[in-house]
C-alpha cells in the first residue's frame, strides 16, 4: 500500500532543472511538515528542504539559493524545484510526509533518481 507516490526524477546535465513532486493518499488528514532527504551511492541520508505546515521553508546550506520547496494542501503534494543543478547534487530523493494523526506518523516516498552529468 503506497501512500506517497514521487516522481519528477531524471538525468540533466549540470547547470539544469529538475522538478520533483511527492503525492500523498487524498485519506491522509491534517499533513504536518513536508521535507525533501536525499542519499548519494555510499552515504548517509541527508536533508535537502523542509516546509511546515504555515509554508516556512528550511534548507540545507548545499542547496540553499538554488532548490525551492513548496506545498500545495488541497492536493496533499509536496514539490521540489532544482535549479543550477550540479554533480554533487545526483542521489536518490526522498519525500517525506508528517501527518497529525495520534500518534503522529511520518510516510516516506518511494525514491526518485537524479542524476547531474558534468
Amino acid at each position: 500500500q503506497v501512500q506517497l507516490v514521487e516522481s519528477g526524477g531524471g538525468l540533466v546535465q549540470s547547470g539544469g532543472s529538475l522538478r520533483l513532486s511527492c503525492a500523498a493518499s487524498r485519506s491522509f488528514g491534517t499533513i504536518g511538515n513536508m521535507g525533501w532527504y536525499r542519499q548519494a551511492s555510499g552515504e548517509q541520508r541527508e536533508l535537502v528542504a523542509v516546509i511546515t505546515r504555515f509554508g516556512t521553508p528550511n534548507y540545507a546550506a548545499a542547496v540553499s539559493g538554488r532548490f525551492t520547496i513548496s506545498r500545495d494542501d488541497a492536493k496533499k503534494t509536496v514539490y521540489l524545484q532544482m535549479n543550477s543543478l550540479a554533480p554533487e547534487d545526483t542521489a536518490v530523493y526522498y519525500c517525506n510526509v508528517e501527518v497529525w494523526a495520534t500518534p503522529i506518523r511520518a510516510y516516506w516516498g518511494q525514491g526518485t533518481q537524479v542524476t547531474v552529468s558534468s
